[in-house]
């Protein structure tokens, strides 16, 4: 069995990337989400949590043992020496698992779901790198609707995140999701017929 070529799959805030994953899952296709790796390394009973417990205290954690993640934030957020501590707990653990995770695939190829997939460097575990696309009105029109956030803070999401422009020139595929989900689902068909003809995620 050839080894499926792994399709990163990024976008920003609103743009719709989470749809677009979920679709390609229902044609078939394995997908992680880094996101999701990122909470499980640091659930009760890993060793990570227990790490950072020790680090921070065990008032950084919630009455039920989970990590209590805004208190994390806000002890982070103005100390850039604890930020990289964490980060270099559990970047490795991250990558270590998504690495483990996209191997249980047996489709095809496989997608990594990450906003940050440029940025974090999980770039170079990819073949292929699909951006979905949105106007920035429709982005945070979307994010305030669903993350029940202010646009301040939605357009400071926007602004921490990859200049658009960046994150097009790295794209080798983007589909732009501006008008509801039966056009961003038929796009997400489209490509996943031409991705099926791919060797590796280039062309044979």
């Amino acid at each position: 069995m050839t080894t499926p070529w792994i399709l990163g799959l990024t976008g920003g805030i609103g743009s719709g990337k989470s749809a677009a994953a979920e679709h390609f899952s229902t044609l078939g296709i394995h997908t992680v989400d880094a996101d999701q790796v990122a909470r499980w390394v640091v659930e009760p009973g890993r060793p990570a949590l227990e790490q950072i417990a020790h680090r921070f205290g065990v008032d950084i954690l919630l009455p039920d043992g989970r990590l209590d993640r805004p208190a994390l934030r806000a002890r982070i957020f103005s100390a850039p020496d604890e930020r990289r501590w964490l980060e270099q707990l559990l970047h490795p653990l991250i990558r270590q698992e998504t690495i483990r995770m996209l191997g249980e695939a047996t489709s095809p190829y496989a997608i990594l779901v990450s906003p940050l997939l440029i940025e974090s460097g999980q770039i170079q575990m990819t073949q292929r790198v699909l951006v979905i696309d949105a106007p920035e009105a429709l982005q945070l029109e979307r994010a305030i609707r669903r993350d029940q956030a202010s646009e301040a803070q939605i357009r400071a999401i926007i602004a921490a995140q990859l200049a658009r422009d960046e994150r097009l020139r790295q794209a080798d595929d983007v589909i732009v999701n501006n008008d509801g989900l039966a056009h961003l689902n038929e796009q997400v068909e489209r490509l996943h017929r031409f991705y099926l003809t791919l060797q590796g995620g280039k062309h044979a």
